[in-house]
């Protein structure tokens, strides 16, 4: 099975809030904003990759090819919101005989119906994420953010290749909101 994943971001937001990343950094009052807020995204989306999640509402495509038939599908993007019905197609038309489980590791189960049919192609449109501004994400996952971007912006010029990594607080909180996977 080939899983493709393609994220739309539902905003042009910004994950941080630009003031408390620079008191965060303890960068000057005269750091250029723009640098400051490139070094946010990058450890924005470095938690997004690691962790598997959206941190602002965005749109999750996932294509699968020849996708067996097993009983059901962990979507590859969490959170999913209660409310949240993904739309699914099979092979170019429409399915949904399905039940949805949302929260941080969203599932599709499948009903019966799918198990008549040997699909060559999935795909699953749904939305992703803990809402549209800064302030609605998570605490926990804010906080690792920043401490992600004081590792970038500390570490500007390494001297080597080990010494920028992952910050601690980010590996833990994204390996939480991560999950198991089998």
């Amino acid at each position: 099975m080939k899983m493709l994943v393609h994220r739309t971001p539902g905003s042009v937001a910004q994950p941080f809030d630009l003031d408390d990343l620079k008191l965060h950094l303890r960068a000057s009052e005269d750091a250029e904003d723009a640098a400051i807020a490139n070094i946010g995204q990058t450890a924005a989306a470095e938690i997004e990759h690691f962790a598997q999640i959206a941190l602002l509402t965005q749109t999750v495509l996932v294509t699968i090819f020849d996708p067996g038939q097993d009983c059901g599908l962990s979507l590859p993007i969490g959170p999913m919101a209660d409310d949240e019905t993904p739309t699914v197609t099979i092979d170019g038309t429409a399915f949904t005989a399905f039940d949805v489980v949302s929260g941080v590791r969203p599932y599709l189960r499948w009903q019966d119906a799918y198990h008549d049919l040997t699909p060559r192609q999935v795909t699953i449109e749904y939305q992703a994420g803990f809402g549209a501004t800064a302030t609605d994400i998570p605490y926990d996952l804010a906080q690792a953010l920043m401490d992600q971007a004081a590792l970038h912006y500390d570490g500007r010029s390494p001297m080597d290749a080990k010494s920028l990594t992952t910050s601690p607080h980010m590996a833990r909180i994204g390996a939480r909101y991560r999950g198991v996977q089998v």
